[in-house]
């Protein structure tokens, strides 16, 4: 695409600058609540300003997946009105065009489906084949099921066919697909919780005797041999939690 149309990765718009800056905040929170429980010093932030960055990233990859999963489903419910305007005699690039009225009036024109039927209605404009659009929304977005769509699509366009049976069929395969996904989330959507109360029990832990017997740990933030038995504790820790992570993780994906 040789003409400008201001086309970036999805989540990226959706990535909200009041979110960059609550997730900011966020991640200094947590630098700092792991430098007041581990090291009580406030020299200790500045070391542990990796741990930070990675939770920020992590918050960022949160959203990502959450941006996919809205796209996927907005995209479902567009194909849906694309192949009920190929049936009314439309052609698949004025279907397209056409079913952008339907996508505001549903879900608002700053939705991520509505933003990118703009990016295709001025692509078109400038004689963009729908399927190289197509094609460039499904490596822009990262989401399969558009990826899947666009390939079926550029086939049918390709060999021929009615069209409004394959992009029908192709909706009710991702719709689908999105219901199996809700239904096994839900499933782990418990664990994901098991995670974050072990996640958060240590610090409530030693919030409790902390505060019920004031200088009990003070042995161990003014002395070496009470800082390096801290930091053993601090690597075990974030080991954990990548690891819990990490197995969360691989659980989703293989959703």
């Amino acid at each position: 695409m040789k003409i400008n149309l201001k086309r970036q990765e999805c989540y990226e718009y959706c990535w909200k600058k009041r979110e960059q800056a609550a997730a900011v905040i966020l991640a200094a929170g947590v630098t700092g609540l792991l430098g007041f429980f581990f090291y009580r010093s406030i020299w200790a932030v500045p070391a542990l300003s990796p741990v930070g960055i990675i939770y920020y990233r992590g918050i960022q990859r949160n959203r990502m997946e959450r941006y996919r999963e809205e796209m996927t489903a907005q995209f479902r419910e567009c194909i849906l009105a694309v192949a009920t305007l190929l049936q009314a005699g439309y052609s698949a690039e004025n279907a397209f065009l056409e079913c952008g009225k339907d996508m505001r009036m549903m879900y608002g024109k700053d939705a991520p489906i509505c933003r990118e039927l703009d990016i295709l209605r001025r692509g078109l404009q400038i004689n963009i084949a729908l399927e190289e659009l197509l094609q460039d929304l499904a490596g822009r977005s990262g989401c399969e099921e558009i990826s899947q769509f666009a390939q079926i699509f550029s086939l049918a366009k390709r060999n021929g066919g009615n069209m409004a049976a394959i992009i029908r069929s192709s909706a009710v395969l991702i719709g689908k697909q999105i219901e199996l996904r809700l239904e096994l989330k839900t499933l782990l959507a418990g664990k994901r919780m098991e995670l974050n109360i072990m996640k958060a029990m240590p610090f409530g832990i030693l919030a409790y005797i902390s505060f019920g017997n004031p200088g009990y740990f003070d042995m161990l933030y003014h002395s070496f041999p009470g800082v390096a038995l801290m930091t053993g504790c601090l690597a075990a820790y974030l080991g954990a939690c990548l690891l819990g992570d990490r197995v969360i993780a691989q659980m989703t994906a293989e959703v």
